[in-house]
């Protein structure tokens, strides 16, 4: 069939046979993605309709294991929000990142005591923040504080973004622990996180982000954030974000 089909058949067969992710966070796309079921042990996925649950096959992984993780430390099941779309490339609304399937949005709030697909459809979010007194919200409580712990503690994970008052929060409670640096102050993220993981091993195309600076983020740094009060993303819609992707990309997203 190779002599056939001739040489180019053998260029083309990673494409056609091994998933990959291909350029940066915010300028990529992906190939083979896999689909994250609709609920699993520990878990639901939200808002299905937007097809925005595709991602690599570590991140899918990653999160049934977290998922496994939740049950088994006896915490409601977390719901998956935003991933990716089946090959990549920029949202048509939101994300700017979320383009490569290795981001993947998770929210803070319990799931609803019917989680059925319409409900699950139809959620709203928790904020887990009091925007006017700028204090956490009588939400955010030891689950979410569990659940944010077992979610960094995974050598896949690069980096999760969470709002400055949650990272302050996770600061008070776990100390020094060295997972706590993945923890990344950013505002828009108070009702839920933000996950991101490393390109992974042998993905050549994959564009890394750099790695998180040493210690746990929870002084000067944090400090810096907590006092910026006025760099909250504002609400609303915005520009759809079209980035210039690589030329691998180029005809695969649509």
């Amino acid at each position: 069939m190779i002599r056939r089909f001739g040489f180019g058949l053998l260029l083309w067969l990673p494409s056609l046979v091994w998933a990959q992710a291909i350029g940066g966070y915010a300028a990529g796309c992906q190939l083979n993605a896999r689909a994250l079921p609709a609920s699993g042990p520990g878990f639901y996925v939200i808002r299905s309709a937007r097809e925005r649950f595709y991602g690599q096959p570590p991140l899918i992984e990653y999160l049934q294991n977290l998922g496994l993780k939740a049950r088994q430390a006896q915490l409601p099941p977390m719901l998956v929000a935003d991933i990716a779309m089946k090959r990549g490339g920029p949202f048509e609304y939101g994300h700017r990142s979320h383009q490569t399937g290795l981001d993947a949005d998770i929210w803070l709030r319990p799931p609803p005591d019917d989680p059925s697909p319409h409900r699950l459809e139809r959620i709203k979010a928790v904020d887990m923040v009091d925007h006017r007194y700028y204090i956490l919200s009588r939400h955010f409580r030891d689950p979410q504080r569990r659940l944010i712990a077992l979610a960094a503690q995974d050598e896949r994970v690069s980096r999760i973004f969470v709002h400055p008052l949650i990272k302050k929060a996770m600061c008070r409670t776990y100390g020094e622990a060295d997972w706590l640096g993945k923890l990344r102050p950013w505002f828009g993220h108070s009702s839920h996180v933000h996950v991101r993981l490393h390109c992974p091993k042998g993905d050549t195309l994959c564009e890394p982000q750099a790695q998180v600076p040493a210690g746990t983020g929870c002084g000067r740094e944090l400090a810096s954030w907590l006092n910026d009060k006025a760099g909250a993303i504002s609400a609303g819609p915005r520009t759809p974000f079209r980035p210039v992707l690589p030329k691998q990309c180029v005809g695969w997203v649509r």
